[in-house]
Formats: structure tokens, sequence, C-alpha cells
């Protein structure tokens, strides 16, 4: 063997440790959630959905579901980690997509966060693929490649690109890229996109760290695309936020609104489904910031 085949590639910065974590052995996932949702009935209904006309300095959010976001200003139509899959392998979705892929409008550019399976769905990536550019973290691009974009942007955390009257910057994240066991080279962050003086994080998949505080710093967030389930992990591995966390995160990022995501869709860790909302609104309106949270129903246009 050569030794540029040995070489392994370096792992991104602020990857999760994946040990399991202590007392992951007590319980049975696969007899306490897996095998029970695939006896519950899907829930939710793809709506006929109607996106509203928006005026200058408008922008307007859909929730697809779990991390899947229809971003809209007057000019563009985002995707951000389109996932329109019934099933993760053998984790069945438990809520209907918001929205009928056939009634989305022509989109201009996806973003997805990293490789995972709930987040990077490639056949509902060939079905939304019309030669427009694609966005991804750095050693990513491969997936993505071949399913019909006409450009892919592999990014680095901090790295930023234009796309017409957009600034789409990669953001740092704390958690893991593998797609399979092997590839722990993939990059993995959030998207930070910038429009007419509005400003949009989506974080991706995150564990709460100390760099919410940076990028509140480094730049403006008007509104925050949190995560707040998967947190009792079957692993027991601190890879997702929980909901207190993630509010330490939007009071970090300095942010004006925060909408909740990742939670509701799939049964990812042992958290009853939308014990995450409760518990966001509980700890919410005891740091009174109640007012400041916008829970999005799936497949209903909020235009900001």
């Amino acid at each position: 063997m050569t030794e540029g085949f040995l070489r392994r590639r370096p792992r991104p910065a602020n990857r999760v440790k994946m040990e399991f974590g202590h007392g992951w052995s007590e319980r049975n996932f696969l007899s306490e959630v897996l095998i029970p949702s695939l006896f519950i009935r899907r829930r939710g209904r793809r709506r006929r959905t109607v996106f509203p006309p928006l005026e200058a300095g408008q922008i307007c959010i859909t929730w697809i579901g779990h991390a899947s976001f229809l971003i809209q200003t007057p000019e563009h139509n985002i995707l951000v980690d389109p996932n329109w899959a019934n099933w993760l392998k053998i984790v069945k979705r438990i809520r209907k997509p918001g929205v009928d892929l056939r009634d989305l409008p022509a989109i201009d550019l996806v973003l997805v966060t990293h490789a995972h399976f709930d987040h990077l769905d490639k056949k509902t990536l060939r079905a939304v693929a019309e030669d427009q550019p694609i966005a991804v973290p750095e050693h990513v691009g491969g997936l993505v490649r071949r399913l019909g974009f006409e450009r892919v942007h592999e990014m680095a955390s901090w790295e930023s690109f234009t796309h017409g009257h957009l600034k789409i910057t990669l953001t740092p994240a704390r958690h893991w890229g593998a797609r399979v066991l092997h590839d722990t080279h993939r990059g993995f962050g959030g998207f930070h996109i910038e429009y007419a003086g509005r400003s949009i994080l989506h974080c991706g998949d995150t564990a709460y760290f100390d760099g919410f505080r940076e990028i509140g710093e480094r730049m403006k967030v008007e509104i925050a695309l949190l995560p707040i389930g998967a947190y009792d992990a079957p692993t027991k591995r601190d890879v997702h936020m929980n909901p207190e966390e993630a509010l330490r995160a939007f009071i970090e990022l300095r942010a004006q609104t925060m909408i909740p995501m990742h939670f509701g869709s799939f049964r990812l860790s042992y958290e009853p489904p939308f014990e995450p909302p409760r518990r966001l609104l509980e700890s919410a309106g005891k740091l009174h910031l109640r007012d400041r949270i916008q829970i999005l129903k799936e497949g209903q246009p909020r235009v900001f």
C-alpha cells in the first residue's frame, strides 16, 4: 500500500466524542422506540400551500418538518436540509412533511448542513435538483455531485459565497458528519443567510458549545433556527441540544427570534416526540423570552 492510501484525512474541528456515554446499555432503543414506532400511524398532512408574495424587506419561512425549511426572499427560494423521506433506513417518519414536493416553487439554492441521512436525503435532492447550485460542508460534495445540481460549493467553517443578493456563510457546529462508520473526515456546520439587511441562522445539527457566542459576536443573527430534540440519545452521547441548551444558544447568538426544529418527525431518541416544544416554552417563560419563540406548524408559511 502507498503512503497516500494509508494517510487518514484530518477530522473536522468541534467533532464530538463518539464513545458511548454512561448508562447507554440500560435501556433498549429497539424495543422501546423503533418497534413501537412501526405501529404508529403517520400523522400530519401535506398542505396545499400557497406561498405569499413578498414585499421588499420581507422574508418568509416555511417549516417542512425535522430540519427542513423553505426560506424565501422577494428574489430567492432556498431549501435547507430538504428531506421528504418516509424512512431513514429502519427509522419511520411519524409526521408527514408539511408541503408536497410538487407544490414547491422553483428552488434557486439548496443548502445541506451535513451528511447524516436525516439531513442529506439523496432521493429528495434528486427531486429538487434543477441545475441550480448546492452548498455543503467540506468533503460532502462527492455525495451530491451527480444528483443534478449545476454547481457544488464545498465550504469550510466561516467561508462565504454570494448568490445574487444572498451571502451564505458556513458557521461552526459541534457534531459529526460521517455518512457511514469510516468517513469521519466529512464536515458539518450551519448556514448564516444574509439578504438586504435581514439574517437567518440555520445552525444544523449540534450539541451546545461555546461557538454560539463567537457566532453572535462575529455576525448579526436576526432569526435563529435551532434544534431542540433528540437529546436523550440511545448512545448517551452529547450530540444534540435539549430545549434549555437551545435557549442558552439563542441568548448567546443575540438573536431576536427563535424557531425550534429537529423534533416530532423522526424518533431518534428516547424522549417523547412533543416533549421538546413543551419544555422549550416552559423554560422560555421562566426567562421572559416566550414572546420571542415562534413554533411553526409544518407547511404553514410565516412572513417576518
